[in-house]
């Protein structure tokens, strides 16, 4: 076009120069779910199709992970749909990736709402690499320090509404987005981990939160939450009221922050120190505690299943002897040799092994009746009875079995059990008694 005077333009050379220097106008009908590209231009003319799905569109555009044309795991698709929903005119600056190239293209993106509501008029244009760098050092910072957090929006429960959605891993920008909260949390619940879905909707419920948060109150909570790419990950949900002068006001920032890999190493710490307190350091079996522990949950998982569970105890004779005459160094070399042969023994059952104290050690057998343990502790008693021990070379044990009984509490359980083995005891050790 031919350079003017600015009071010569008039409209339809506007229309000119918006065709010249524009790159894309799309027309878009939500309601049908179709677009139809006007104008195409550049990046734009590989990037967008002549005609086709409005919600593929609107995926391709604003739907998919920041710096990436990866798209987001199938569950969030869901959420598309209020995506492209536009109330007044709307503008903002995209990111989006073709095929084959190592950086992203900035997209300036403004859509304008045609007469009828549901209709939208897209007009795009590819910015230049020194408008990217730029925008690319000054979101670096910022991502810097909230990179942490993948979601954030602000939510008002009088009116049922959510808004400045941002989800970080799609883009450093807000959203636009149309959705009620009420609506929100019953599709977002569907990614949380499902032993969490109850406390989600408990604590997101907005009766609870009216109940709960008096004005400038922030509280979270910790669950696993499916992330963009489909794996579950734990995460901090945050919900802060905001503080104003009218108390049934009740508007809210919600926040998410990815706290997976701290959370995962607590856990570790956490099981590693469970394990040291109900293990036995000398022997690395179970502890007193621990198989306590064990005994109690046998009895209640025999009452429920009616499967057979059985009991058996062993203990070392004359050990006393062992210590007074080698010393204790020597006597705890032999515990140790001891509960190696008993783990040994049981290595393709499904058993618990414990140290109850001394030099007793506890054995609780599943899917074993009283009978099939006996012959069991025989063996058992054999190989003990056989082996060389180094320094004192050769030492015999006692053992008592039973079997639960389904009448049996932990008293009575123990005690027969005890009594069993204190039989085997007086009846000259070296020995099995069943009861």
């Amino acid at each position: 076009m031919v350079d003017k005077a600015l009071g010569d333009y008039s409209i339809q050379d506007i229309s000119e120069l918006i065709q010249e220097n524009v790159d894309a106008v799309v027309v878009a009908d939500s309601e049908t779910n179709e677009y139809r590209a006007i104008l195409r231009k550049g990046m734009f003319e590989s990037f967008i199709d002549g005609e086709g799905s409005y919600l593929d569109l609107i995926e391709k555009l604003v739907f998919h992970f920041n710096e990436s044309n990866e798209k987001i795991t199938g569950d969030y698709r869901v959420f598309i749909s209020s995506y492209g929903e536009f109330h007044g005119k709307y503008s903002r600056r995209v990111k989006v990736m073709l095929e084959g190239d190592s950086q992203p293209h900035l997209v300036q993106m403004s859509v304008y709402p045609l007469p009828n509501p549901k209709k939208y008029l897209f007009i795009m244009d590819e910015l230049d690499a020194n408008e990217y760098e730029e925008e690319y050092s000054t979101t670096k910072k910022v991502n810097t320090i909230q990179n942490t957090f993948l979601f954030s929006m602000y939510i008002d429960l009088v009116h049922d509404t959510t808004s400045s959605i941002s989800i970080t891993e799609i883009s450093d920008d807000t959203v636009n987005a149309s959705i009620k909260y009420s609506e929100w949390r019953l599709m977002i619940v569907n990614m949380i981990w499902p032993e969490d879905q109850e406390q989600f909707l408990r604590r997101t419920d907005p009766e609870y939160l009216k109940k709960n948060f008096t004005p400038g109150r922030t509280a979270s909570f910790d669950c696993m939450m499916q992330n963009l790419e489909g794996t579950y990950i734990w995460v901090k949900l945050i919900f802060s009221r905001a503080e104003t002068n009218n108390e049934d006001d009740y508007r809210f920032v919600f926040m998410v922050q990815n706290i997976h890999d701290n959370s995962v190493e607590l856990l570790s710490a956490l099981k590693k120190y469970e394990e040291l307190a109900l293990m036995d350091s000398l022997t690395g079996v179970y502890n007193h505690g621990g198989i306590e522990t064990e005994l109690y949950n046998a009895i209640d998982l025999s009452q429920k299943s009616h499967e057979p569970v059985s009991l058996m105890m062993l203990d070392l004779d004359f050990f006393k002897q062992v210590n007074d005459t080698y010393g204790h160094s020597v006597g705890d070399t032999t515990l140790k040799t001891f509960a190696k042969i008993i783990k040994d023994s049981v290595s393709d059952e499904k058993s618990a092994v414990g140290r109850w104290g001394g030099e007793e050690f506890v054995i609780i057998y599943y899917g074993k009746s009283g009978e099939e343990l006996r012959d069991k502790a025989e063996k058992l008693r054999k190989a003990v009875d056989e082996y060389e021990f180094s320094e004192i070379r050769h030492i015999s044990c006692s053992i008592g079995v039973t079997e639960l009984k389904e009448s049996d509490n932990f008293e009575d359980a123990f005690n027969r059990l005890d009594k069993a083995m204190y039989t085997s005891k007086d009846e000259g050790r070296n020995k099995v008694t069943l009861l």
